[in-house]
Order: C-alpha cells, then structure tokens, then sequence
C-alpha cells in the first residue's frame, strides 16, 4: 500500500473512531450481549422448572391464573356484558305446538276410572317417620371432628367434600376427592348432585340433596350431629366484580351472637358467619345444602327433613321460598330470587314458566344491577337456563347464553356449557359445531357420561 493511501485510511478511521479503532470491540460487545442474554434466558429457565415443581405451582397457579383475570378484566370487565333473550315472543307459539303434538289423543271408548272427587295424591318416593312434637334445640351447638383442609387451586368443592367426610372417619383429603369431583383439573366447577353422587359410589355413606333451606332445618340437622354442606356466594370477602360461588360446611351455630360456625377452605376453620348474612349469601344458589350421614342413621335424618324427606314436597316449598321473596328484594338479591324460582320450576319440570323466570331476571332485573356487582359467573354454577330455554325450543337462545358465557369470563373450562350449547347447535342442524362441542365437554372432564353419551348418540366414538 502506497504511504499516501495508508495515511488517508488512518485518518478516516480516526475521524470515526475518535477513541482509536480495535477490530475485537464489535465482537466483544457482543459476547458480552450474548453472556447476558444466556443468565437472563437460564434464570427465566429455572424459575419455571422450580414454579412447575408440584408443591410450588398448587400454592403459587391459582395467584397468577388470578392476576391474568384481573388484567384481562380491567380491559374487557365481564360485568358490562349482559344477556338479552331473544326468543320470548316465539315461545308460547313453541310451546303450544309441542304440547298439541305430545298430548294423548282422545279414546272415546275408554271411560275414566276415578271421578275428580276421587283423584288420589301421589304417594311420596320417601316415607319418613314424622317427629309429632319438636324437641327444643340447645342455644349453641358445635361440632367437633372435622379435619380443615385449605383448598388447592380452585378446588373448594373437593376440599369442602374432604372436610365433610373427616367428620364421618373418612382418612382421605381433597387429592383424593378432587378425581371423583374434577378429573381435569382446571374444571371450574363442582355441581351439588356431583357430590352426592360421589359420596354414595365412593364411600360407604348415604347423601343427600335438598333446596330452599333455612336457619331452623340447619340447626336442628346441626343439633342431631349432622354437619351440613352449603354453597354460597362470597360476598363476605369478595362483594363485587369478583363474585363467586363458593362450598363451606356448617359446623356449629350459636343464638347468643346470631351466627353459624363454618369450615371455610379458603378462608380458615371456625369462621362465624352472621345468620342475616348467611341467608344472604345462601340465597344465591337456592338455598340449597348436602346431607352426608352413615346409611344406619339415613331413618334419624329423614324424621329431621320431615316433610322435605319427600322430594317433590321439597321442590315446591323451593318455588314458594323464591315467590315469597320477590315482593321483599330488589338489585342483586331480585336478581337471584327471580334465578331460583326459575331454578325450582326447572327442577319439577315446568321449562315453560321457568323461561318466563328467567327472562324476567335476565331481560328487567339483571341491567338494573351496576356492571361492577353483576353475577356474572352464575352460569359457571347453576344451568337452569340452558334447561328451561332448550326444552321450549328456544335453542338460539341457548347459543346465544352459551357463548356469552364462554367469551365475557374468558373461561372454557365448563363442561355444561359445551355440552349445552352442543345440544341446541345440534338441534339448528349444526351436527359437526355440536360434535366439535361435545367432544370439547369431555377435555375438560374426561370420562364424563353426559358428553359421551351425545356423542353415542350420533354415532361418534368418545
């Protein structure tokens, strides 16, 4: 290279280098960067591998499955969504159709065997021995023998069926419950009959499940040793925009301080709940509560139900509760009193004024409620609805509060509301959205009859 040239090229790379040029400081920066990047990346590596490690992700899942609702609420808050039914005007011309079409048909030659006169009641399916007099109950009563268990990640239901079975000698905890109640475990829900019927086929012990409960049916249970499940909302400890359904077992009660005792999994053993405040929260899934007994003792039980020992008593006395309560109410607690007069038409088989319930509740009641106190979690726990509008042929309507349900709460993990919205796709002509939907179900609760069942039914292989 000429002097001149060598010169020329120095100055230049002085000019942009005015600190002297090193060919390495481009490759070192970026080792440098590399180093970094590889602490950063093992880090985040080993944070995982430790946040997965069983015992660290039941006590740590739950907290960020919280915090990603909490963010993708603050920018979609579920609350502002509502429900318009779509179908009422089409339902009575629905109705009426499908009752002239089932209705027997006229035989002239056959003649009636009993007059109206002599029209007998139905016998009930369970014949309980009556109690003539009422022993007085003790003013406080508390029952020892129930192991607490604090739940795992969305697991109350689990946890308060293991906390209810310690009582009876039972030796297992909510791992063992949660298979019977969740086999998947991000399913979001456990339903009241789903606990029956595990406590009858997986344990030695009877159950059973009644509606439109009281302070009095409570304690005396409570008073003969008998501990009670009940679900309720949580409006004690989250009031608002983050209502939820939640299971507790009563354990005790006290007159003096007007309060119950409760087996809470999420919030700590012995918690008191106030009795106006209980009925309160109660009131939200139809005052309904679980009965777990030794099958030797199912007789003592059924004299303390009484009346309500008998079923179809219980589902009538559950409508005129609900009916009872309308006039008294209004906002949230309207909203749920019309939810459960719905629910116990639906549950004696009335979809039609059961419909007309819900629409009430759903169409004049529920955007009375600010957006920040709506239920909006209600179709997670109860499916009345779904019952009620498929069964009076209002399947869009079904569609409709199906995917509202599914898109507001920014949840799938529902198996009822797969398989429901399965059922009215199929009945629109939808036979591979319904297929698609009905093996969805069945993800989120493998093994479950209902969504295999329906598959069957159309010729699939679950």
């Amino acid at each position: 290279m000429r002097p001149a040239r060598a010169e020329k090229m120095i100055t230049v790379l002085c000019l942009r280098f005015p600190n002297g040029y090193n060919p390495h400081m481009r490759n070192q920066k970026w080792a440098k960067a590399l180093m970094i990047f590889s602490i950063v990346f093992a880090a985040l590596a080993l944070t995982l591998a430790v946040y997965f490690l069983p015992p660290v992700h039941e006590r740590l899942s739950w907290r960020v499955a919280s915090l990603r609702t909490r963010v993708d609420h603050y920018f979609n808050p579920p609350g502002e969504a509502a429900f318009s039914p779509g179908q009422q005007d089409q339902m009575a011309a629905i109705v009426n159709q499908t009752m002239t079409a089932m209705a027997p048909q006229e035989t002239p030659s056959l003649a009636p065997t009993l007059a109206p006169t002599d029209l007998v009641s139905p016998t009930p399916s369970i014949t309980p021995t009556f109690t003539p007099t009422p022993t007085p109950l003790p003013e406080a009563v508390s029952l020892a023998g129930i192991r607490h268990e604090y739940q795992k990640m969305n697991n109350c239901g689990p946890a308060t069926l293991s906390m209810a079975l310690s009582y009876w000698g039972w030796e297992g905890t909510q791992d063992v419950t949660r298979p019977w109640l969740r086999p998947h475990p991000d399913d979001r829900n456990v339903m009241p009959y789903e606990m029956v019927n595990a406590v009858r086929t997986q344990t030695g012990l009877g159950a059973l499940l009644r509606w439109g409960g009281d302070d009095e049916m409570l304690k005396r249970l409570i008073a003969a040793g008998f501990p009670v499940i009940i679900e309720r909302d949580m409006g004690d400890v989250r009031p608002n925009a983050d209502w939820t359904g939640h299971y507790g077992v009563i354990s005790g009660y006290d007159d003096g301080r007007g309060r119950f005792i409760l087996q809470d999994s999420y919030i700590s053993s012995d918690y008191p709940l106030g009795y106006e405040d209980l009925n309160r929260y109660w009131r939200a899934f139809n005052h309904v509560y679980v009965v777990i007994y030794p099958l030797e003792r199912e007789a003592e039980v059924l004299a303390i139900l009484g009346p309500h020992a008998d079923e179809a008593y219980n589902l009538q006395h559950a409508v005129e509760k609900a009916q009872a309560a309308i006039p008294t109410l209004e906002g949230r607690d309207l909203f749920f009193a019309y939810f459960n007069y719905g629910t116990s038409l639906v549950n004696l088989g009335d979809y039609f004024g059961a419909a007309q319930a819900y629409d009430y509740a759903y169409s004049e009641v529920y955007p009375t409620i600010p957006s920040e106190a709506r239920p909006w979690r209600m179709l997670w726990y109860q499916t009345g609805p779904y019952f009620a509008y498929y069964y009076t042929g209002r399947y869009q309507d079904v569609v409709n509060l199906a995917n509202l349900t599914l898109e507001t709460t920014g949840v799938r993990e529902i198996e009822e509301t797969w398989v429901w919205r399965g059922r009215a796709r199929l009945a629109l002509g939808d036979v591979d959205g319904a297929v698609d939907d009905f093996r969805t179900a069945l993800t989120y609760h493998p093994g479950w009859p209902v969504a295999e069942t329906e598959l069957r039914n159309l010729g699939f292989t679950p």
